[in-house]
């Protein structure tokens, strides 16, 4: 892709938008950007309509933007080129691809993935919605190198041709119908990581998900399978070769294993042995607010599992343990059915505390399945939270929701969750 004098238009400057500027102009392109916040930031223009209807050679969406804004639609039909931050990429990026998507465990997969093969010593650098943007990881990319790279719908639903070597998809669950408005869209997205692979390439799947099994009939990749009936007798199985017993495994909950075992598949296809794989996976940590222990306070136990933004990931993280939980849900709806919940609250939660725009709603869904707290708020969340609980309870943040409300970002979110249980703990110590 030729860049130099194309007149290019930046759209969204969260962190991947900037990368994308700054490799625009690297690369000596024109480079405008907009974003709904008016910004100080350099070629920034203010976002309206006028601006899109002008003479663009190309349109680079950040991962956050819709892509089927009318004005976006147009620009189209004017015969502009308008594509996401991984498609500016994938000509510039030397290396493998490993691609790994799904609703929920992308973050804890890719993360292990690139613990087992830094382990290993194999060259690998890992990012996508993770971390580094992908954009930004063209500059280090090398020929001899795996680019592990955690891959969302909303960057996939503009690729065209990002080729990985490894495809991943660990689960398809109701998610994001406020920016896709239907699953068939949602799938759309998420299968264009397997439509785009190429011959020779390998896509890992989860066997016990029929949307994910879906998958298979997209690409010409050889297909390896998954799934939690690869856990027998205690043992966790790769097809027909055992990794690990179930208890070491350093991560809770039986969705995790399933994250051990995409990962694991995608190490021994890179070249890694069984053994080599199982002593990784052993030393892998939690990563920041997914199932993260905070604290234990006068017998109670605190999660921080502040990724947990859809309804699926709340019940993960809820079937994680055996009961007597204390439920912090809320945030901002992504168009959600929240009476999925209600069963697994009955079963295992004293209650729920319900905060951010999406309460009322989720407190009408539980209705008469669980006792139900409003708080408004996080800070009053976790002080109802440690009122109500006793020795032996957990206070578990799994919102269900996106956190835009009260917050920048579930990071935000889950640090401020942590700095309040913290308060807590110096409150019981004093």
């Amino acid at each position: 892709m030729k860049l130099a004098g194309l007149r290019t238009l930046v759209v969204g400057m969260e962190k991947s938008g900037q990368a994308s500027a700054a490799f625009l102009r690297a690369h000596d392109a024109d480079v405008s950007t907009t974003d709904i916040k008016p910004l100080n930031l350099a070629g920034f223009r203010p976002q309206t309509d006028d601006l899109f209807a002008e003479e663009w050679d190309l349109i680079v969406l950040s991962p956050g933007v819709p892509a089927d804004l009318e004005p976006l639609r147009q620009a189209r039909a004017r015969g502009v080129d308008v594509i996401g931050e991984i498609q500016l990429a994938a000509p510039f990026l030397r290396g493998k691809v490993i691609g790994i998507t799904g609703s929920n465990g992308k973050t804890t997969t890719t993360s292990l993935v690139g613990h087992i093969l830094h382990s290993a010593g194999v060259a690998a650098q890992v990012g996508g919605n993770i971390g580094t943007p992908v954009i930004a990881m063209t500059a280090n990319s090398r020929d001899d190198q795996w680019n592990v790279l955690e891959l969302s719908s909303f960057q996939l639903e503009t690729a065209r041709t990002f080729r990985a070597h490894i495809a991943v998809c660990l689960n398809v669950t109701q998610n994001h119908l406020d920016r896709h408005r239907t699953m068939d869209n949602y799938l759309l997205a998420k299968g264009n990581l397997f439509r785009m692979q190429p011959p020779g390439s390998y896509a890992v799947l989860n066997a016990g998900d029929a949307l994910c099994r879906s998958f298979a009939e997209l690409t010409v990749a050889e297909t390896t399978w998954f799934s939690r009936d690869d856990i027998r007798n205690g043992q966790v199985w790769l097809d027909e070769d055992p990794l690990m017993p179930l208890a070491e495994i350093p991560i809770p909950g039986p969705h995790n294993a399933e994250n051990v075992m995409a990962a694991a598949h995608v190490a021994r296809i890179v070249g890694l042995p069984i053994a080599q794989i199982a002593a990784a996976v052993r030393t892998f940590k939690a990563v920041e607010h997914r199932l993260e222990f905070t604290a234990a306070i006068a017998g109670v136990n605190y999660y921080n599992d502040s990724k947990a933004t859809s309804v699926d990931a709340a019940m993960k993280a809820i079937d994680s343990f055996d009961g007597n939980l204390l439920v912090i849900l809320g945030g901002t709806d992504k168009g959600s059915d929240y009476t999925l919940m209600r069963e697994r609250l009955r079963e295992k939660a004293h209650a729920v505390l319900l905060i951010g725009a999406a309460a009322e709603k989720i407190a009408g869904h539980l209705e008469g399945a669980v006792r139900r707290i409003p708080c408004g708020t996080l800070q009053r969340a976790v002080a109802e939270a440690s009122a109500n609980a006793r020795s032996g309870d957990t206070v578990l943040l799994a919102p269900a929701c996106s956190s835009f409300d009260q917050f920048q970002n579930y990071e935000q979110r889950g640090q401020v969750f942590k700095q309040l249980v913290k308060d807590l703990r110096h409150g019981a110590a004093a």
